[in-house]
């Protein structure tokens, strides 16, 4: 059953710092705004992850290009480079600028660092929401990317939990009754993309909170790694 969709920013987190009970900090922020309920979708920024869980690293503030040992450091493999631009694939298999390496919205003397598993980042928020509030909801923990062939920048999923990464219509049919055969839609993506519409880069705003849709979307077990094209089918790497 498909429900109208609400994209809610969730004010009033504070600042995060390692060691933080994010989830709890999240919980009081919904409660204070739109609250939460079963089905709710839980769309959290990358950047406050990686601070609550202390993937945080000192660097020079006076060097915009510090930070470049550590992408190396944090890359399985460099696919290209242009200049300073160093696109590379993580350990997690996104491949991505800087692997995913970010000085934004931290203190100038510091690099935060992709979470370990973002997954399981996800999962440890939904929980601690399903053990301390008894609701059903699903985690998207999401990160800004550039995308091959196309200007500009979204934000993509690189977690999630209680909810399939991939809507799978093979052998369903479209509208005028022709059998799809490749069509899969990546709705952690989109889910994450659109709750960028509200959160924004400089609004100091991290959460959001998406509310109906799709039943269809909901379910455990799948993890972002489902959405990483292997090599094998890539027709690029």
């Amino acid at each position: 059953m498909e429900r109208p969709i609400e994209i809610i920013p969730i004010p009033g987190l504070p600042e995060i710092r390692p060691g933080d009970d994010l989830a709890g900090m999240i919980i009081d922020a919904c409660e204070s705004s739109a609250g939460l309920i079963d089905r709710d979708i839980l769309v959290v920024s990358q950047k406050v992850v990686s601070k609550a869980e202390g993937q945080l690293v000192s660097v020079d503030p006076n060097d915009p290009q510090a930070h470049k040992p550590l992408v190396i450091a944090e890359s399985k493999r460099v696919v290209r480079r242009r200049g300073d631009l160093i696109i590379s694939e993580t350990k997690h298999g996104f491949v991505c600028a800087s692997a995913g390496i970010d000085r934004s919205n931290v203190e100038p003397d510091i690099a935060a660092l992709l979470p370990e598993d973002s997954d399981r980042s996800a999962r440890r928020i939904r929980d601690a929401i399903s053990g301390r509030r008894d609701r059903d909801v699903a985690v998207i923990v999401a990160d800004t990317f550039g995308r091959p062939w196309r200007r500009g920048l979204t934000d993509v999923a690189i977690g999630c939990a209680g909810i399939r990464p991939i809507l799978d219509l093979r052998g369903t049919e479209d509208a005028v009754g022709r059998e799809l055969q490749v069509t899969e839609v990546c709705i952690v993506d989109q889910l994450a993309g659109a709750a960028e519409l509200v959160r924004g880069k400089s609004t100091g705003i991290a959460v959001a909170l998406i509310r109906g849709g799709d039943e269809t979307w909901f379910g455990d077990g799948s993890v972002v790694e489902d959405v990483v094209r292997p090599p094998s089918e890539d027709l690029f790497r």
